[in-house]
């Protein structure tokens, strides 16, 4: 049996970031894992599809680069060269992980872990997962057969993530309805494909697919794409795909799927009832905590209603010594997130004082064009009772996108009518996974938009979006017309 101060169960991205803050605290540290350290993440999320993604921004920019006085002729698209290159990106990143551990001193153990109590696993061996759906990552049990290994911690960590969920209706599991994972598995590009689901991995997935020449139909519940985000943001976005050739079904659901001629037949119930007969159903519609085979059961560790671990603010369960980072917990299914939890954890663990702040934490969807969002949405802040202000920035307005071609979208920004406060960040439009780090540090440091607006930024550059922004909130815009306020 081997014996450490702090065992983590899970080496994604809450994972192995807490287990490497763990040695560097002096802990000893035993991380468990039945994959490549990384998780979803790095394997099946995050990572694969930007790899993806950029493959289908170049190949777009290619398709004009005429506009750019570039002229190329027989542009073609090679999806398994696509393919590869996401898996070289993967491996590259995954090694890397791997290689800190080991510099970090992390014992990493492989295989399925399943606890026989609350700070104890048994440890099967199952090897790696085959690519796509239905490997040991999904199993309701552990691999037997061969040699278990068992495996105690002082301090208990939970960070084996989620897995994405399906629709309960009828033919959800017939051949070629896939998930987010089995989208990797594909071999060519669909000619037709449904997208159930318009929040950020189906509206990803959707993007890439048109991008690539599909034929794209998004079926999505909620008055607009992406609903979590600001209402202008989703309705900027399904302007956008429409745009592109993608079919928006808003305000619909699929009430079940059915092979027919060879084909998939979608129904879709709704304000516009339709049929779709597509060649691939693609299933974005969230996920769903990663417990079914870890015996949770036998922790005494409490779950809420829809099976994720119960945490306090301090990341700890109801269990002395046992805490849970990431998605499993329920708390914001981000990777980012699950990073700062697991830092969290374990300086509690160790002594030191740590903390999060849930109402600060940036989301980006890798759309074309991209979202990010931080803080409260307009309506948010309205149902909150603040006194609320808005503008709006287009990035056609500013000169560095001019430069670049890519002009569509604009940051809107939420504050508070009487001091300015910021309240909310949202962007759609180039790089705004990155500009969004200025209104989270805003909010983080209750900036003003008088700050943020006498923050001198270089020009050109995207960045000035920003203080543009504030400007025309504060109704002094030095670059378009007066904003109306409201």
């Amino acid at each position: 049996m081997q014996e450490f101060d702090l065992l983590v169960v899970g080496g994604g991205p809450g994972g192995y970031v807490a287990a490497i803050r763990a040695a560097q605290r002096g802990l000893s540290v035993g991380l468990v894992e039945k994959e490549k350290a990384g998780g979803v993440c790095l394997n099946w999320g995050c990572i694969p599809t930007k790899a993806m993604l950029r493959s289908a921004e170049v190949y777009e920019t290619v398709l004009h680069s005429a506009d750019f006085g570039v002229h190329a002729e027989n542009v073609a698209l090679d999806f398994s060269a696509v393919a590869r290159r996401k898996d070289g990106v993967v491996k590259n990143l995954t090694d890397g992980v791997a290689g800190l551990l080991k510099a970090n001193g992390v014992t990493v153990i492989d295989g399925h872990a399943r606890f026989t109590g609350s700070n104890t696993v048994d440890v099967h061996p199952n090897g790696e997962s085959p690519l796509g759906e239905g490997g040991p990552r999904y199993a309701a049990e552990p691999a037997g057969g061969q040699a278990v290994e068992r495996v105690t911690g002082r301090d208990v960590l939970i960070a084996t993530g989620s897995v994405p969920a399906r629709l309960p209706v009828p033919g959800a599991d017939l051949p070629g309805v896939i998930t987010s994972d089995g989208a990797f598995g594909l071999q060519e590009v669909p000619e037709r494909i449904a997208v159930v689901g318009g929040s950020a991995v189906g509206a990803e997935w959707a993007s890439m697919f048109a991008t690539f020449g599909s034929e794209v139909t998004v079926v999505e519940m909620a008055p607009s794409l992406v609903p979590i985000e600001d209402a202008e943001i989703g309705k900027a976005l399904g302007r956008s795909m429409k745009k592109s050739g993608v079919r928006v079904l808003t305000e619909s659901t699929v009430s079940s799927i059915e092979q027919a001629d060879g084909q998939l037949r979608v129904h879709v119930d709704g304000s516009d009832a339709q049929q779709l007969d597509v060649d691939v159903v693609l299933m974005g519609v969230g996920r769903k905590p990663n417990t079914a085979a870890l015996g949770l059961d036998a922790t005494g560790v409490a779950t809420d209603e829809r099976g994720f671990v119960a945490v306090d603010d301090k990341l700890r369960t109801n269990v002395e010594h046992v805490y849970a980072i990431g998605d499993v917990t329920g708390k914001a299914l981000l990777a980012h997130v699950a990073s700062h939890q697991g830092v969290v954890a374990v300086d509690t663990i160790a002594g030191h004082e740590a903390h999060i702040d849930y109402g600060v934490v940036p989301a980006a969807t890798f759309t074309h064009p991209e979202i990010a969002s931080v803080g409260l949405t307009e309506a948010d802040a309205k149902e909150r009772g603040h006194d609320v202000v808005t503008s709006r920035f287009p990035f056609a307005a500013l000169g560095r996108s001019k430069t670049t071609g890519d002009e569509e979208g604009f940051m809107k920004i939420v504050a508070g009518g009487k001091h300015g406060e910021i309240l909310g960040v949202h962007v759609i439009g180039p790089s705004a996974s990155d500009l969004i780090t200025e209104g989270t540090l805003a909010i983080s440091l209750e900036a003003t938009l008088d700050e943020l607006a006498d923050t001198i930024h270089a020009h050109p550059t995207l960045g000035e979006i920003g203080m543009e922004s504030a400007m025309s909130a504060l109704g002094l815009p030095l670059h378009t017309a007066p904003p109306r306020r409201r």
